[in-house]
Parts: structure tokens; C-alpha cells; sequence
């Protein structure tokens, strides 16, 4: 994409009366929330991922704002048709709201009045010359914590974790700091940002190391174990509940860590009547190798250099319906992917829930585990 022509409109830089309330955009940060409107939508999703405002601004081939963005639209997108590849021009917003650079000034008032948390600042022939974020740490809508303040989050913790050998040998996998922060403490912390008070841990491995350390935090929260006294998979130790979850409720692995709106998953969960929703990721594979496209008697039909493939891929992370924990058969080795299968064999409601590639960390193997520390700007010790 090309850079924005330096010389637009008098008041969008700087000049007397621009009255600037807000410090301006560098033209090489702007383009990374710039996309044209032929750009594909998992294109949008990286650019999406990079610039970690969960919007983009949509351009015509003059650089002519045309439309907007955002993660949502290309979430209800993906829920909707699963298409990766359809141009971004099908799903944007048509008609984003925008303000010309003499009426910067009232940019503030003009956010709160529509509601909106990016606003762009266009020239007088409606060309991008800076865009306006509201200020952080603006709080969550007051009906946001109380929607899952009552849901329990199970903490699938009772795996060995030989993926991370040795460290495992010497801490369970839910103790492995990421930072100077055990990994299953960051779940829970994300969680409780969320409202969630009530969690439940399945533990085996180490299970006594796991219930010392987090006896002795102090905690606004309930955490009760689960215990298993042989391996029961991702799904069968559910069946060992105390009390089974009237509602749907969430469960997730201990060695992930998934940047997403929980609230908006939940209610997701409910407005599409799954029986079980699974999160799921993004994820861009490069074939390292030309690609050859063959047809019958070994002809070539045509080559194609590293292809990069997408797909979506499950994160770890379930919400559920009470009801499916009597589904799950008594003392078996029995997977949360177990019972998705048959609830799909039986034509049942299973449905995803879309997150970018880059709002999933999986601390499985030591490399992931180095790339989720340098996502969370931290340093092992």
C-alpha cells in the first residue's frame, strides 16, 4: 500500500487552529491499520493481530476510506460461512464513522455520542490522515463480570506435561512459571477479570505441590480439586464433580492461555443453543517446499511456491452444557475431542468460536513456551 500524500489538509497537520487534542499518528504506523478492500479476510486477521486494536480501516485503490473492520465482524464472518478467502470488501462495514480534520477538536464527544473506540480523521477528499483510539482502561459494560460471575471454570491440571521434560520432572506442568507467574495462576487471573469466582482444578500428577502452593495465595476466589487416582483424559475426570454445573460451563487446559473477550464466548454459547462450543484458533502454515498440482498421467497442471495454508484449530478451551458431564462414561479414559465425536455422530449442536492466531498461547512445547513469554513482553528466570 502506499503511503499517505504529506500535504492533505492544513488541519490534520498541525497547523494554526487544528486544536489537536490527541497525539499524531506516524504515517508508518497508520498503514497498520490501513487494508484494501480486496484483501482476503484471513489477511485482515493478521493485520488485525498486529496491530491489537481489533479493527482496520478499509481503503479504495485512490487510498479513499471506503469501509471499516473489525475482529467481530470477521468472527460472525468465519461462524457464519467459514470462508477465509473471501475478499474484506464483502463483510465491512459500509458506512464507519469518520471525522474531518477541521472537527478534530471535538473527537472526544464525538466518540462517546456514537459509541466508538477508533475513530479516523479524513481530509476533505476522505483520505485516512489519523486515527483516534479511546483511551485505555476504559471499564467493561457494568453487566459483563455479573454474566460469569456464577459460571464454574474447570482447570484441566493432572497431566504429566512430557512435552516439557525436565522441567516437569521437577514441577507439574500448572507450576511452570511464565515470568515469575505459574502459568495456571495467569489462567486464573484472566478469568477473574471476567467475574469468575468459582474454580475447579483436576489434578493427579504432583497434585499435593499444586494444593500447597495455592493454599498459601491469598485469593478472592473458591478453588476445589478434583482428584484423580489414574489418568482419565481431558473430559473423564468431570465425571469425579462433587456437583454437576446446572448450566453451561467453561474448561480449559492448564498450559494455554487464550486472549479473548470470556464474556462474549459465553454468551455465544448461548445465543447459538450449542451443546458444546469449542474455541478455536487460526493458524497459518507456510509449506516450506514449491507445491506441485497434478492431474491424471503425471501431467503438471500448475506449481505454486510456498503455499501458505489456514486453518482453524482447537485451542484447549470448551464450554459445555451440564448436562453432557452424564455423557461422559464412569472411570474411562475419555477426551473433551471424545465427546465432540459423538456428539457430532449423533447429528447434536457443536459449534466454534473463532480467535486470531495471535490471541492463542500454548505453552506445550518449550519453543511455544519461549514464544508465549515473549508475547506476554517477559523473561523466564
Amino acid at each position: 500500500m502506499k503511503s499517505f500524500r504529506e500535504a492533505e489538509d492544513k488541519a490534520c497537520h498541525g497547523g494554526q487552529g487544528a486544536n489537536r487534542r490527541f497525539p499524531r499518528m506516524k504515517n508508518e504506523h497508520l498503514n497498520g491499520f490501513l487494508i484494501t478492500q480486496k484483501a482476503t479476510v484471513v489477511e485482515a486477521m493478521q493485520k488485525i493481530d498486529l496491530n491489537a486494536k481489533g479493527i482496520l480501516f478499509v481503503v479504495d485503490e485512490k487510498e479513499g476510506l471506503v469501509g471499516a473492520i473489525t475482529d467481530g465482524d470477521i468472527r460472525r464472518w468465519l461462524i457464519k460461512t467459514g470462508n477465509l478467502q473471501e475478499a474484506v470488501q464483502k463483510i465491512m462495514n459500509k458506512n464507519p464513522k469518520a471525522i474531518y480534520c477541521k472537527d478534530q477538536k471535538s473527537a472526544k464527544e464525538f466518540m462517546e455520542k456514537y459509541v466508538i473506540t477508533a475513530l479516523p480523521v479524513v481530509t476533505a477528499d476522505n483520505h485516512i490522515a489519523d486515527i483516534i483510539f479511546k483511551e485505555e482502561g476504559v471499564p467493561a459494560k457494568a453487566n459483563e463480570p455479573k454474566l460469569l460471575h456464577n459460571v464454574p471454570v474447570v482447570i484441566m491440571a493432572g497431566g504429566r506435561g512430557t512435552r516439557l521434560y525436565p522441567f516437569t520432572k521437577i514441577l507439574p506442568k500448572p507450576l511452570i512459571p511464565i515470568g515469575d507467574i505459574p502459568i495456571m495462576e495467569r489462567i486464573i487471573d484472566a478469568f477473574r477479570k471476567f467475574g469468575v469466582r468459582e474454580f475447579y482444578a483436576t489434578v493427579n500428577y504432583r497434585k499435593s505441590m499444586i494444593k500447597s502452593y495455592f493454599s498459601e495465595s491469598a485469593a478472592d476466589y473458591q478453588l476445589n480439586y478434583v482428584e484423580e487416582d489414574k489418568p482419565l483424559g481431558t473430559a473423564g475426570s468431570l465425571r469425579l464433580m462433587e456437583e454437576t454445573p446446572k448450566g453451561p460451563f467453561i474448561v480449559t487446559n492448564c498450559d494455554i492461555l487464550i486472549h479473548a473477550d470470556y464474556a462474549d464466548i459465553y454468551r455465544h454459547h448461548l445465543e447459538t443453543g450449542n451443546e458444546l462450543t469449542i474455541v478455536t484458533a487460526l493458524k497459518n502454515i507456510v509449506v516450506p517446499y514449491g507445491v506441485i498440482h497434478s492431474s491424471g498421467n503425471g501431467r503438471i497442471n500448475s506449481m505454486e511456491e510456498k503455499p501458505k495454508l489456514s486453518y482453524f484449530v482447537n485451542t484447549g478451551m470448551y464450554i459445555l452444557n451440564g448436562s453432557l458431564i452424564q455423557e461422559i462414561p464412569e472411570g474411562a479414559f475419555f477426551h473433551m475431542t471424545d465427546l465432540a465425536d459423538k456428539l457430532l455422530q449423533e447429528g447434536r449442536s457443536v459449534g466454534m468460536y473463532p480467535i486470531s492466531e495471535e490471541s492463542f498461547l500454548d505453552m506445550g512445547e518449550f519453543e511455544e513456551m519461549r514464544r508465549m513469554e515473549e508475547k506476554l513482553n517477559l523473561k523466564s528466570e
